[in-house]
């Protein structure tokens, strides 16, 4: 394929399905396995990328963090903080902003300089980037944000226009200049189409990401899987590899099929530098910091064994509702915020 030549989505998806039948020959762990790290305490650290800057192996959610009452809301990051966590996620757009306002409160007293602290924009132009990107420095009470993500990378034009004249990049990069940010990433959750469209486009322009953030949980490797048609390139790249969902917001828990322990060391022992955990309740947080205290990388029969079981639903889809409907779209539903 030629690098002027944009692939439509038939080319695309010809080009993902011989990679994916080449790759479901083997468990995803059996390709790559988890990144060394090494515990403080009851946490798990691991490399982020080749900065040389460790992060827990588990992340706290943003979204989550604006959905209790604020003085919950903060108690969660700062126990979360205190008990090892330093990555934290968030979005200028979850909860209308509240999410990062009462992130910004709780980084008061000296947590901020404890943790490594990631947000994301929605804006495809400059001007709409730089302004959300501005506008989330003040929300978290801070003069630098660790990792800028540009969000929802989930239409196979969300890459050209982040890299357009007058696009995202540049606002990132001016923001990377004068020192409000330090590194740069891209998320996504609808289709691994659209990730490495974004690599492509990335590496037509010598551009490369510090991080990329994606669904990873035991149903992905079944269906529309970012770990195995995705994850490869990122580890190949040395691009840190952020997993979200991996209960698919509480669905897979739900279901019965798989405990939400199993669903979090399965995602721990997959290629991941974080894996960020959604935590609404301190119940949650202990979940998860749980989960972290008793990991050990899963063998091969054991992801062999949680995949098995997972097959049939995985197949369908319905668990991963932010594949296959518009529920979790917020850029499709706000088109403002893309400026």
């Amino acid at each position: 394929m030629s690098s002027d030549h944009v692939p439509n989505r038939r080319e695309l998806l010809s080009a993902l399905a011989a990679a994916s039948l080449a790759a479901s020959a083997v468990p995803p762990a059996q390709a790559t396995p988890p990144p060394a790290g090494q515990r403080k305490g009851d946490m798990l650290y691991r490399p982020f990328g080749p900065t040389g800057i460790e992060v827990s192996a588990i992340g706290l959610g943003g979204y989550h963090i604006g959905v209790p009452a604020e003085q919950e809301g903060i108690r969660i990051i700062r126990t979360a903080v205190d008990r090892g966590i330093t990555f934290l996620d968030n979005c200028w757009d979850y909860n209308d902003g509240n999410s990062e306002v009462v992130m910004g409160k709780a980084l008061r007293g000296g947590y901020r300089q404890k943790v490594f602290l990631m947000t994301k924009f929605d804006g495809r132009t400059r001007e709409a980037a730089a302004q959300q990107i501005d506008q989330s420095l003040q929300r978290l009470q801070t003069d630098h944000i660790d990792l800028i993500q540009f969000h929802e990378n989930i239409r196979l034009e969300d890459p050209d226009r982040f890299f357009a004249p007058n696009g995202a990049v540049e606002a990132v990069l001016a923001a990377k200049k004068a020192g409000k940010v330090r590194f740069i990433g891209f998320t996504g959750h609808k289709d691994p189409i659209v990730h490495l469209r974004m690599l492509e486009i990335a590496q037509k322009h010598n551009f490369h990401f510090d991080a990329a953030q994606m669904p990873l949980n035991v149903m992905d490797a079944h269906f529309r899987s970012f770990t195995r048609n995705v994850v490869p390139k990122l580890v190949a790249q040395n691009i840190a590899v952020l997993g979200m969902k991996p209960l698919a917001d509480g669905a897979i828990a739900k279901s019965g099929i798989v405990s939400p322990i199993e669903c979090l060391h399965y995602a721990l022992s997959l290629p991941t530098t974080v894996v960020i955990n959604g935590c609404d309740s301190m119940a949650r947080l202990q979940q998860a910091l749980e989960a972290v205290r008793t990991f050990q990388p899963m063998s091969e029969a054991q992801m062999a064994a949680l995949l098995d079981k997972t097959k049939a639903v995985a197949l369908t889809g319905r668990l991963e509702q932010f594949k296959i409907s518009n529920v979790y779209d917020g850029t499709a539903q706000n088109p403002q915020w893309l400026g």
